[in-house]
């Protein structure tokens, strides 16, 4: 059960919800040694939704070498981790609800280029270096 909820925690961090497996077991194996405050966590979070099962349920979906988060997924999550009210919806609705995945793929930014990079770098070593000759130039 503890695995099922770590499993939505590190792909609701990702960009659009999907990590390719290498960084699944990375970020896994991370959060596995970090200590009892993570189990206790994961524990918690888990006995808000007693019947867990991320793949039958359709909360997480395997794609192209990874697993992507749904929309129903992120759903289950904040249930899970909304603070408990009096009068909360019923669980049994929420988990067997039987929608199409929707899938949100948010437009990535293009990484700068190295050449980019090594401009602003060529530029800023020059601004300090002209600043240095004028300290000198005033300092005699």
């Amino acid at each position: 059960m503890n695995f099922q909820v770590t499993v939505l925690k590190i792909l609701v961090s990702y960009p659009d919800g999907f990590a390719v497996m290498d960084d699944l077991k990375r970020d896994m194996a991370i959060l596995a040694t970090s200590g009892r405050d993570w189990a206790d966590r994961t524990r918690r979070l888990a006995s808000r939704v007693p019947d867990l099962d991320i793949f039958s349920q359709g909360l997480v979906e395997r794609i192209s070498g990874g697993w992507r988060l749904t929309s129903k997924g992120r759903d289950i999550l904040a249930f899970m981790e909304a603070r408990p009210a009096p009068s909360e919806p019923s669980l049994a609705s929420l988990a067997n609800e039987t929608s199409q995945p929707v899938f949100e793929i948010a437009p990535r930014p293009p990484l700068p280029q190295p050449a980019d990079r090594a401009k602003r770098r060529r530029e800023r070593r020059e601004r300090r270096r002209e600043a240095r000759e004028r300290a000198r130039a005033s300092a005699s």
